[in-house]
């Protein structure tokens, strides 16, 4: 019943083009797995292009699967299309996640169209990361489409559902699916029912429900962009997710600091492929925030950060 409750938000498609997962992580698994499988069966290694700054455990995933990660890095928190295409030429895949986890930034629309269409007329996989796409609060989101294209999506941040553990993919190549589909049969076998039972009753929630959570994080993005930048920081505005990721000097000692000292808890951004940048979220109360802030300034005091 979920994959056909899902079929009628995706136009063309049938239950078949599904496959649910125990989360979006496992998608994201499953796909990379099912490729490596084909890749040993024919004694080659295929690379996979990752925008960096990147989502932490995008690499491991990849190379998880023996496949290979190169980069493109971002300029402005966007991917920078001519750098793509000089990266993209022999690789099998790329993964891309708009809005983006760690930066919050989404992908310009006739970025994500140039891409759709290089990447149709290489052969080249696109593996679309969406798990934050209800949650862009600057303008519509585009979606990727062709029958090279894999969505990845989960319950998880829309419905606030992250302990649950259940997400999808969706492929137009049926192939795609049937070899995650034998890949999951031995291994996790099946996602919770009692689980995907919550994700359908999710999905009947009105439209209503993602465009009030929308204007919640539009104001909980204003109010950490204006106090961190109150601050001194540098860092992109965000456009969607609930991601923050300021430029930060000696970010190893502070993060340390703030977490012993000051009990906020921050990532290094060296994690996401960003050595001189820390990562907040901003998935709090306004007055949570505020107390953050305020142990930041503080913490400040004691760092050279800026």
């Amino acid at each position: 019943m979920l994959r056909q409750a899902l079929a009628r938000e995706y136009p063309g498609s049938s239950a078949e083009n599904f496959v649910i997962t125990n989360g979006a992580s496992e998608a994201l698994d499953l796909i990379f797995r099912s490729w490596a499988r084909l890749q040993a069966r024919q004694g080659n290694g295929d690379k996979v292009l990752l925008p960096r700054p990147y989502y932490y455990s995008y690499p491991p995933v990849v190379e998880l699967a023996g496949m290979v990660p190169v980069y493109t890095d971002l300029v402005d928190g966007r991917i920078d299309i001519d750098d793509f295409k000089k990266k993209i030429k022999g690789c099998k895949a790329v993964l891309i996640n708009s809005p983006s986890n760690p930066t919050g930034r989404v992908e310009a629309i006739e970025t994500l169209k140039e891409i759709e269409k290089i990447t149709q007329e290489l052969g080249v996989y696109v593996v679309s990361d969406e798990v934050y796409k209800d949650l862009i609060y600057e303008r519509e989101n585009y979606h990727i489409k062709g029958e090279h294209v894999i969505t990845v999506n989960s319950f998880s941040k829309t419905y606030c559902m992250c302990g649950v553990r259940v997400g999808y993919l969706w492929s137009a190549d049926k192939k795609v699916v049937e070899d995650v589909c034998e890949i999951k049969t031995h291994t996790s076998m099946n996602t919770n029912l009692v689980g995907q039972d919550m994700a359908l009753s999710a999905m009947k929630a009105p439209k209503s429900f993602i465009s009030k959570q929308q204007e919640v994080w539009r104001e909980r993005r204003d109010y950490i962009y204006k106090g961190l930048t109150d601050l001194g920081f540098d860092l992109w505005k965000p456009e969607g997710a609930f991601y923050v990721l300021p430029k930060c000097k000696n970010a190893r000692e502070f993060v340390t600091l703030l977490y012993e000292e000051f009990k906020v808890i921050t990532y290094l951004g060296e994690w996401f492929g960003a050595s001189d940048r820390i990562r907040l979220s901003y998935a709090l109360d306004i007055k949570q925030m505020e107390e953050g802030l305020s142990r930041i300034k503080s913490a400040m005091k004691k760092v050279n950060v800026l």
